[in-house]
C-alpha cells in the first residue's frame, strides 16, 4: 500500500519543489506551465504521459492552447505520497 506523506515529509518535499503550489484542501501539489504555443505544450504532455504510464502514476491535468495545468495527488493514499514527489521532479526535469 502507498503511504501518504506525514507533515515532516510533506514540508521537506515541498521545500524541494519551488515551482509547485500546495493545495491543502486536496493534499495535492499543482503547477501551471506556459509554453510558446500549442505544439510545444502538447509535446510536453506527451513526454509526461509516457513517464506517467511507465511509473503507473497519472496526473490530473488540462491544456488550453499553450498552458498546461497539473495536479498531483495519490488517490489510493488519500493525499500526497512519494510517488507525487517523484513525478513532480520528473516533470520539472522535462521543463528544464
Amino acid at each position: 500500500m502507498i503511504e501518504q506523506l506525514n507533515d515532516t515529509e510533506r514540508a521537506e518535499a515541498l521545500d524541494g519543489l519551488p515551482d509547485w503550489d500546495y493545495d491543502e484542501a486536496r493534499d495535492a501539489i499543482t503547477r501551471t506551465i506556459t509554453f510558446a504555443d500549442f505544439s510545444e505544450a502538447f509535446g510536453f504532455m506527451t513526454r509526461v504521459a509516457l513517464a506517467a504510464e511507465k511509473a503507473d502514476h497519472h496526473p490530473e491535468w488540462s491544456n488550453v492552447w499553450n498552458r498546461v495545468e497539473i495536479l498531483l495527488t495519490t488517490h489510493d493514499a488519500g493525499g500526497l505520497s512519494h510517488r507525487d514527489i517523484a513525478m513532480a521532479e520528473a516533470i520539472d526535469a522535462m521543463v528544464g
